[in-house]
Order: C-alpha cells, then structure tokens, then sequence
C-alpha cells in the first residue's frame, strides 16, 4: 500500500550530510510507490513560537504568518514523517527544534504516524543519542506515533563525508521498507 510520506530536512546546508540521507530515504520510498515529499526547512519562513497561546483560543491557528501552517497541514496528512538533522553540540540544529515548537498550535492532530529519524555528527553513534531521545520526547507528546528506524550518519564532519558510510544504504532501505 502506498504511503504519504513527509521528510523534514533539517539541514542548514543543502547537500550537507542529513540532508543527502534524506534523498536517499526518499530514493528508496519512490522506488517503493510511496509519494514522498521532502521539504528544507532552510527554505522556509519558520518563527520562534512566542508562547502566547492565542492558538489555543484559535482553533489551532497561529499569530504568526509564516510557513509552519503550510507544514503543520503536510505532517497532519502523512502517514509517515523523517525528521532529519545534523547534531550541534549533542543535540538537533536550532531549524528542526524551532519546527517541533511550533508544532504546539495543532501536535494533537499529528497522530497515529509512523516517524523515522536521521541524524549525523562527526562522533561515534553514541553522540547522537541525546538527539534521538530529543526527538523521543516530541514523539511522547503525539498520540499514536511509533518509531519505525534511526539512521546514525555518525563519523561525519565535512560535507559529503556520510557517502563513505553504511548510513547512505541504511537510509535508502529504510525508505524502501517505510
């Protein structure tokens, strides 16, 4: 059966090594039959959340005029979402962390999906797992959502160094088997 599937590029750098796991996953879930869509959150017009709550009183919808709305909309419809970041200082870039923030104006719509992460960093994999247990604590918020795989991009410093690894063909079956 063919799944809607959304890859959130955290990567601040196009072609940088999250974001070359990311068209590897998308490689192999088109190969699949999947729809898949990745978008670069680079690309887009993302605000800090302010707290304000207005989106509380709002039915969901945010003060802000900017893209989350647009993405929110595409996490709701997914079936499943890869969120994917290169690893700062032992956790995810400030791109993936401000979208999982803003999140809060429609997370409980965002449920009973399937999430896959990627992360890379130029240490072993075990730098990488604070990350992960980042992107655990979003998921515990969201009804129904399962972790289906981690791709750990570890060793990866320069952009391009993932291409020597075993995360490039982990990515690409992970999106073959999505």
């Amino acid at each position: 059966m063919s799944k809607n599937i959304l890859i959130l590029s955290g990567s601040p750098r196009r072609g940088g090594n999250s974001d070359i796991l990311c068209d590897r996953f998308m490689e192999g879930a088109r190969e699949s039959d999947h729809r898949a869509e990745k978008v670069f959150l680079r690309d887009k017009n993302i605000g800090y959340c302010i707290g304000c709550e207005a989106c509380y009183q709002n039915n969901g919808v945010c003060v802000q005029k900017d893209d989350m709305a647009e993405i929110l909309g595409k996490m709701i419809a997914a079936d499943v979402i890869v969120m994917a970041t290169p690893v700062y200082f032992y956790t995810m870039d400030a791109q993936m962390k401000t979208l999982i923030d803003r999140c809060v104006a429609r997370y409980t719509e965002i449920s009973n999906k399937a999430f896959y992460f990627i992360a890379t960093a130029d240490g072993e994999k075990r730098s990488l797992e604070r990350t992960i247990e980042g992107f655990r604590g979003f998921l515990y918020c969201l009804e129904g959502a399962q972790e289906k795989g981690i791709v750990y991009g570890s060793g990866a410093w320069k952009k391009g160094d993932i291409k020597e690894g075993p995360a490039l063909n982990e990515a690409y079956e992970m999106g073959r088997h999505a």
